[in-house]
């Protein structure tokens, strides 16, 4: 697929058929993220792939914004292994792993597959219920499956502010 029609046509499924991501789909996706870019190439971002029915319901307790997707992307960094910025007021961790995601949610789109970036959870409480080491932060949270009959965007998927109003140039 041509990127600009990735990026036209993706958009956040809110609703999911049980059919499983094949493995083949499923590794290039994850290939995608393994490839993003990360500050000093530090790479301290760490996926998890959940799709038992265990782990399935322990995110289903997290959060209501989960849509039944076979599979769940859990994009995580490894808070000790991060590279903060001039000033000390940021470090790479949320910034390298939001680039990871985006990669992981644009080749899904890439090979066919729906997905949905869910952040209203509470990060700590995600961890420790999927028993992540101490030393990992939780990003988001990835739905990614094939949309139910029926499932599309949302009406406002393509209302898009025009690049006046969001670019200047300087």
């Amino acid at each position: 697929m041509e990127f600009k029609d990735v990026v036209k046509n993706r958009y956040s499924c809110k609703k999911y058929s049980d059919r499983q991501v094949e493995a083949e789909k499923l590794n290039a996706v994850l290939e995608a993220g393994r490839l993003a870019p990360t500050a000093k190439n530090l790479q301290e971002q760490h996926i998890y792939v959940v799709q038992s029915a265990e782990k399935l319901a322990a995110i289903d307790k997290l959060t209501p914004c989960r849509y039944g997707a076979p599979t769940v992307l859990v994009v995580a960094f490894d808070k000790n292994n991060v590279f903060t910025y001039p000033g000390e007021k940021r470090d790479s961790g949320v910034e390298d792993a939001a680039i990871v995601a985006t990669h992981l949610i644009l080749a899904a789109a890439d090979e066919g597959v729906d997905s949905c970036w869910l952040n209203y959870f509470d990060p700590d409480k995600a961890a420790s219920a999927l028993g992540l080491p101490e030393n990992e932060e939780v990003l988001m949270l990835l739905d990614l499956g094939y949309a139910a009959e029926g499932a599309g965007p949302l009406p406002n998927h393509e209302s898009r502010k025009p690049l006046t109003d969001t670019v200047t140039y300087l």
